[in-house]
């Protein structure tokens, strides 16, 4: 996973075996820094900069990939971590960020997404964002970065 942004205590990253298609909408990852299983645990400072960055994150999604002619609806944000309990280990918490585009056909605008186990050969085909959509979502998140509601984060 390429890491497109860092704070103290997450990482945004982009997977490379995304659960959406970056033509459907594209996938992000929000990963904790901090080892912990679920946001319960978070500290209230930590609590508010994962809400924040989450915000940030899901709207230069959508800003950037606009710029790429994918045209996203809503963002739906997940946090998740079940796949580790299959694996005997301890969750950490994470949030998956999907874009859903209006014109996807396999993760279809309007319904809920589908999570089917990797072996099921559902996300075949599945193409990560690439380095134009990286560069257009890292602009997008210098811009909010840079406006009055996130100037302070």
């Amino acid at each position: 996973m390429a890491i497109i942004y860092e704070t103290a205590n997450f990482k945004v990253e982009v997977p490379d075996r995304p659960f959406v298609s970056r033509e459907e909408g594209g996938h992000l990852r929000l990963n904790s820094k901090i080892n912990v299983t679920d946001r319960t645990l978070l500290s209230r400072e930590q609590a508010i900069e994962y809400v924040k960055l989450s915000m940030i994150v899901g709207q230069a999604l959508k800003d950037g990939l606009a710029e790429q002619g994918v045209d996203i609806g809503i963002v739906n944000y997940q946090e998740m971590g079940n796949w580790a309990v299959l694996k005997h280990r301890e969750p950490l918490m994470h949030m998956h960020i999907f874009g859903r585009a209006k014109t996807a056909t396999k993760q279809r605008y309007g319904e809920a997404v589908k999570l089917p186990f990797r072996e099921t050969g559902f996300y075949d085909g599945f193409q990560p964002l690439n380095e134009d959509d990286i560069h257009a979502i890292k602009n997008a998140m210098d811009k909010l970065l840079a406006s009055d509601k996130y100037r302070n984060f």
